[in-house]
């Protein structure tokens, strides 16, 4: 028998404890001052009662959608001088439901914009407008509309661009508080209650790439709309000149 020593067997090197690649498994808990002062490493984040809810992200598709409806919201909101729109990410608070929900498109009317803080809407937005993924569909089509209808948001769009499945929502505020499902007309046009002049003509939602700009000038008409862009030229113009 040999009396060399053995070598001892060394336990391989401790590298700590492996972050967590996802959503923790329970909930986390905190207050919404917390969680406007929590700073998260990226995805999807919203807060209802009091926990951290945690969303996948969003598919091509849904981006493409928000992009163009709120676009489109947005200039015209910015030609008729009617509010303000943003697109997700930007939290409103609703008091009554005690969520901080992050709409994909949201409209505050001018006489509501008293509402915006710098960090988020305290209140009911006047249009919200959530896509569908398929993650969202119980929450966008169950959860939120009953919290956005207790919380005062007057008008709501449900839209689905998901292949087979496009369908798109409309719902405004009875006398009641309650929603009401308000149809397009039979040429396929959803006015809007809450945006005067503004309607939505269905099958652009599900072009592959509709046209914006021929989309606004469908909206708010083309004299207008080209009278607008020549003073915003003019206005550019001479403030560089002004400038240099």
């Amino acid at each position: 028998m040999s009396n060399m020593p053995t070598t001892p067997t060394m336990p391989p090197p401790s590298t700590g404890p492996v972050p967590p690649t996802g959503p923790p498994a329970a909930p986390l808990r905190m207050s919404f001052d917390e969680f406007l002062a929590w700073e998260h490493e990226g995805g999807l984040v919203e807060w209802v009662e009091g926990k951290v809810i945690f969303h996948d992200m969003p598919k091509e598709r849904h981006q493409d959608m928000v992009l163009f409806l709120g676009t489109l919201l947005r200039v015209f909101v910015q030609f008729t001088v009617s509010g303000k729109v943003l697109i997700a990410p930007f939290i409103m608070r609703l008091k009554e439901s005690k969520s901080g929900r992050e709409p994909d498109v949201l409209f505050v009317a001018a006489a509501h914009t008293h509402r915006l803080t710098e960090h988020y809407l305290d209140g009911p937005a006047d249009l919200v407008v959530e896509v569908i993924s398929d993650d969202s569909v119980t929450r966008d089509r169950t959860r939120k509309f009953q919290e956005y209808q207790e919380g005062g948001v007057r008008e709501y769009w449900v839209i689905d661009p998901r292949p087979g499945r496009q369908q798109a929502d409309f719902y405004v505020l009875d006398e009641t508080g309650q929603y009401r499902a308000v149809l397009p007309t039979a040429e396929g046009i959803y006015h809007s209650t809450v945006l005067p002049g503004f309607w939505l003509r269905l099958a652009w939602l599900w072009e592959a790439h509709p046209d914006l700009l021929a989309t606004l000038a469908e909206v708010v008409g083309t004299e207008p709309l080209i009278a607008a862009l020549r003073g915003a030229t003019q206005a550019a113009g001479k403030e560089k000149r002004t400038e240099d």
